[in-house]
């Protein structure tokens, strides 16, 4: 888990899955996670367990949970056109 002067960082990140859906979420172990999701059949999400392998396309840091997750559900109200806008701006 990394560390920014003794706290946790939360990160919002998004994948790109095989079948070239996005998937959104958040963690403190960014790492971790994306393998989680490409490896695991019990740790990773159900949606990217059948959408294998999935590629991170976009993460953003955030000092608390709470807001990753205020992140995250505004970023899982985007269309699809308007994700891809936002992690082609991060490259």
């Amino acid at each position: 888990m990394k560390k920014n002067s003794d706290k946790v960082v939360w990160y919002v990140y998004m994948l790109r899955c095989a079948d070239d859906t996005l998937y959104t979420g958040i963690t403190t172990d960014l790492k971790r996670r994306v393998k989680e999701h490409n490896e695991d059949d019990k740790l990773g999400a159900k949606y990217t367990k059948v959408r294998r392998p999935v590629e991170l396309v976009y993460k953003k840091t955030f000092k608390s949970r709470s807001e990753a997750t205020k992140c995250e559900l505004s970023l899982k109200k985007l269309n699809k056109v308007k994700k891809i806008q936002l992690f082609a701006r991060q490259k």
